[in-house]
């Protein structure tokens, strides 16, 4: 599965929907971002990410991940 990280999930969204889009879910929120997915036209089912930068690198860290920023 592809993942790409978007800005604005929800307006996204209803922009695919109204191009023919196939959404397969609905956007799913959690503390590091929003998901859902979608299919493209080949059948292959794909994941958009809003990101929720701050809440990712504190949940990163907290596994021991290290920033490179």
């Amino acid at each position: 599965m592809i993942n790409y990280r978007v800005a604005d999930l929800g307006r996204l969204v209803e922009q695919l929907k109204t191009e023919g889009v196939t959404v397969l879910d609905t956007i799913e929120s959690y503390s590091y971002g929003k998901f859902v997915h979608i299919m493209d036209i080949e059948g292959n089912k794909i994941e958009l990410w809003e990101a929720n930068d701050i809440e990712f690198e504190r949940l990163g860290q907290s596994m021991g991940s290290k920033t490179t920023k």
